[in-house]
């Protein structure tokens, strides 16, 4: 009974380089969809709950990362499972206290229709609160990316911002990027695939370590 129930909750969990789950749900910002930013990168992030201090420290990051994220053509869209009344108050809170306006909408999602499609709700961790949870969604809404933090230890809004430059990149380059890169570092040539192209990549002008590691730049 056990693993069956262990089952049906991890049915429909998403999954890379296939298409996001599809959601409408009300917002701060009136009702959303997913197709409501296609055309647009998105990123889709969970916290546990609102008036609680680390995901406090979060949505300020993210909201000062706001139009860094937009020049990228990346729209953003928190997610918790409290209601809108509760969103509204808390933006209301950190505007307040902390001087920062939230710019982006966050969905109020008390069936956990949003969170239970895309895994948020992690049962080692709690049956009634999104772990922090973020989603890199393409503009033909593909899901290219998933990070999951504990609920005790807040995520790097830098490192989400770089992943989704760096996904840009390797889907319009067709490569792949070193650890830590950043726009400008050189990128990684895809590894050859047979024998004759191994002997011959090390001649093909790359920046090349050994036949199966080579950079070169943009």
């Amino acid at each position: 009974m056990e693993n069956r129930i262990e089952e049906q909750k991890t049915v429909g969990m998403p999954r890379l380089n296939e298409r996001a789950p599809a959601f409408e749900a009300p917002t701060t910002h009136g009702v959303k969809t997913l197709s409501d930013y296609a055309g647009k990168w998105l990123v889709l992030f969970s916290h546990p709950a609102d008036f609680t201090p680390v995901c406090t420290t979060e949505f300020m990051a993210f909201a000062k990362a706001a139009d860094d994220f937009k020049a990228v053509n990346c729209e953003l869209i928190g997610l918790s499972i409290d209601s809108t009344y509760s969103h509204i108050a808390w933006e209301g809170n950190i505007k307040e206290k902390f001087g920062v306006e939230i710019p982006f909408p966050i969905i109020a999602d008390l069936s956990m229709k949003v969170a239970n499609a895309y895994g948020m709700i992690q049962p080692g961790a709690s049956d009634t609160s999104a772990v922090r949870a973020t989603f890199v969604i393409d503009p033909e809404g593909i899901l290219r990316a998933m990070v999951y933090y504990p609920m005790t230890n807040g995520r790097s809004v830098a490192e989400i911002l770089r992943l989704v430059k760096a996904l840009q990149t390797s889907l319009s380059e067709g490569v792949a990027t070193p650890e830590g890169w950043q726009p400008g570092d050189e990128v990684i040539v895809p590894p050859p695939a047979t024998v004759q192209e191994a002997q011959m990549r090390v001649r093909e002008g790359y920046d090349c370590t050994d036949w199966y590691f080579c950079k070169k730049a943009l």
